[in-house]
């Protein structure tokens, strides 16, 4: 009865979700570690693996001339079959340094490694089935990680042969260092507790930032700020209840990794975002009337060094607050607590903010 009652349209909405579930339940598979596959490493590194589809002898030499002018390694995804017929030009890429890895159906890796005279250790996991990710598994080749569609510290991005070039340049621009995935560092078997990451990115953090209009500012592989304009100042700002501020928002996995490399690392970074809030404030509309800027964190040391005024909240509000940042503690997976053990309000006036950082 209830599917009568559905329109062609939700019919087939609910026919095309079904057909991708299985598709779906493998990729969770994989983040979790299934067959062997691999991770990102660390989230505080400017090391991004770059991943080159390669479909024709053609477009492996013209990537092999971009990568060289731009004096650049990458990793080159080329099928058994390519390799038959350019095993000159894999060879040529081995030497100069890039690392190969598979592509297709996992058929004859040995073709790979005969041509390209390089050991094959990953295999790009785009359109596989369980059979095939059993034979890869046979023979010792892992899955590379999910490519990411905005790069990422410690992550993967696909970049298409045609594009590699300038997708290189920008990368550079933003302080990455793009490398062959095999140089990531920190470059691990996927588990558990990345699938629970991904799951939590995809669910609760994105749907905060949908809910809340949550500007992200950390297109730099250094940057850990986010901006979401508010409509109100939350107590215990000492503004009226109606006035428009900006709150500031941690890129959580960044500022974790950043300060697993050194306190004072993860402290110019923070810095460094302050002024790309500032730019923020001067440029988007939805900033224009912010009277102040605040946050409720536990990194508010750094904060009150650079001019921000702390304010201690409500006994139950900085309970809550500590409930939520132990919770992102367990999610990233960082050993080591914030010095600071109970969150703080840090705040600033636009004046005084755009004036140090603007």
């Amino acid at each position: 009865m209830v599917w009568r009652g559905l329109t062609r349209l939700a019919r087939t909405r609910y026919i095309r979700e079904m057909r991708r579930l299985p598709s779906r339940l493998l990729a969770a598979q994989l983040r979790a570690g299934a067959y062997g596959a691999w991770e990102g490493g660390n989230p505080g590194a400017p090391e991004v693996g770059v991943t080159v589809p390669i479909h024709s002898r053609l477009a492996l030499e013209g990537v092999l001339a971009g990568a060289l002018e731009a004096s650049a390694t990458v990793t080159l995804l080329v099928s058994p079959a390519l390799a038959l017929l350019a095993p000159d030009a894999l060879h040529a890429a081995t030497q100069a340094g890039h690392e190969i890895a598979g592509a297709g159906q996992p058929d004859l890796p040995s073709a790979l490694e005969a041509a390209s005279a390089q050991l094959v250790q990953s295999w790009a996991a785009d359109g596989l089935d369980r059979a095939s990710l059993r034979r890869l598994a046979a023979q010792g080749l892992r899955p590379l990680p999910f490519p990411l569609g905005t790069p990422q510290p410690g992550q993967t991005v696909r970049v298409q042969p045609e594009h590699l070039g300038e997708q290189l340049r920008h990368l550079r621009a933003l302080g990455y260092r793009p490398v062959p995935v095999r140089d990531v560092p920190g470059l691990r078997r996927a588990g558990p507790r990345d699938l629970l990451v991904h799951v939590y990115t995809q669910t609760v953090e994105a749907r905060f930032a949908r809910e809340h209009g949550v500007i992200d500012l950390a297109q730099r592989a250094d940057a850990v700020m986010r901006v979401a304009p508010l409509d109100h100042a939350p107590a215990p700002l000492p503004l009226p209840h109606g006035a428009p501020t900006a709150e500031l928002h941690l890129h959580s996995p960044r500022i974790v990794g950043l300060a697993g490399r050194g306190a004072l690392t993860a402290y110019r970074a923070y810095l460094r975002s302050l002024k790309d809030v500032a730019a923020a404030m001067k440029t988007r509309p939805e900033l224009q009337e912010a009277q102040a800027v605040f946050a409720v964190t536990l990194f508010h040391a750094p904060l009150e060094q650079g001019g921000f005024t702390l304010l201690p909240l409500p006994p139950a509000r900085a309970r809550l607050y500590g409930l939520g940042f132990r919770v992102l503690r367990a999610v990233y997976g960082t050993a080591r607590p914030p010095s600071e053990g109970e969150p703080k309000m840090a705040w600033m006036t636009r004046e005084a903010f755009l004036a140090k950082y603007g």
